[in-house]
């Protein structure tokens, strides 16, 4: 018996709401995939130890609710496919298709967001909409936990570097901290600020001891949005002196979206991506100090 099941069986024989409540976090996680034909009603009703009446007023809040297609005469229903929009559109950058993620996130009542970036400021811009939608009442999700993972600042990273190695004085790296921190608060105190809402909100940043030659974000443990930093030779003004430095930004690196319902190898992405972000979070990852 699986943990959902013992869940409805303490209750008692459950209600076709209940049954429909299991059925469709089965669709979402992809136990039940796109397309696969759902168990029959008389299976469901063993499985459930409830009437078939019970499974068929389920199965209707299943179709309501475009999860499964309609059923042929003598055949149950299927999980329903959901539109291509990945497959069909142009790849975007980070900067254009984290913000919609992140409203859909924000849109569940206990938000859960996980990152590895350079820094935050990517991220910082595409949680304004979602946070004015909540500050406005327009989503009002219970609970918010956010934990990031960004480079140390006490380690050479590999990137951004000045280009000349005998050109380093410190001042590129420097400029990378101060980046780092100043975002790394602005994304402090704007999610904190959600707790005058009477939101549950906790936000932590740990350290790597390393570059990351990628970015990720995992969003309700459902969604992995995954992107390469791709690094460029670029002058940036530093320190009053224009200076050549190897860097990579971030909000123009193409991201890969991977849904844990978009089918085996999606799943298996967004479930090894959790588990990578787990390992380092409760391992290498150390307590950020931020200056200023």
């Amino acid at each position: 018996m699986t943990h959902e099941q013992q869940a409805v069986a303490a209750r008692g024989r459950p209600s076709y709401g209940e049954v429909a409540d299991v059925l469709t976090e089965r669709i979402r996680t992809g136990l039940l995939r796109p397309g696969e034909r759902m168990p029959t009603q008389e299976q469901l009703a063993a499985e459930f130890g409830v009437e078939r009446r019970t499974v068929r007023q389920a199965l209707e809040l299943l179709r309501d609710a475009g999860l499964i297609t309609e059923g042929g005469k003598g055949a149950p229903a299927r999980v329903s496919v959901p539109p291509q929009r990945d497959a069909e559109e142009a790849p975007r950058t980070t900067a254009a298709a984290l913000g919609p993620r992140l409203i859909e996130a924000f849109e569940a009542p206990n938000v859960q967001v996980d990152a590895i970036c350079l820094t935050t400021e990517t991220l910082n811009q595409a949680l304004a909409e979602p946070l004015r939608r909540v500050q406005a009442r327009e989503i009002t999700p219970e609970s918010v936990r956010v934990r990031v993972l960004v480079p140390a600042h006490d380690m050479k990273l590999a990137f951004p570097r000045p280009v000349e190695a005998a050109a380093d004085d410190g001042k590129v790296h420097k400029h990378w901290r101060t980046r780092r921190d100043g975002h790394g608060r602005g994304l402090l105190l704007s999610l904190e600020a959600l707790a005058t809402r009477g939101i549950d909100v906790e936000v932590t940043l740990r350290t790597l001891p390393f570059t990351p030659p990628v970015k990720l974000y995992l969003l309700n443990g459902a969604d992995a949005l995954f992107a390469y930093y791709n690094v460029h030779e670029r002058t940036e003004r530093i320190a009053g002196t224009d200076t050549r430095i190897f860097d990579a930004l971030g909000s123009d690196s193409t991201l890969f979206p991977f849904e844990a319902g978009g089918g085996r190898r999606d799943q298996a992405f967004v479930a090894q991506s959790q588990t990578w972000f787990d390992s380092l979070w409760g391992t290498l990852a150390a307590d950020v100090v931020l200056d200023g």
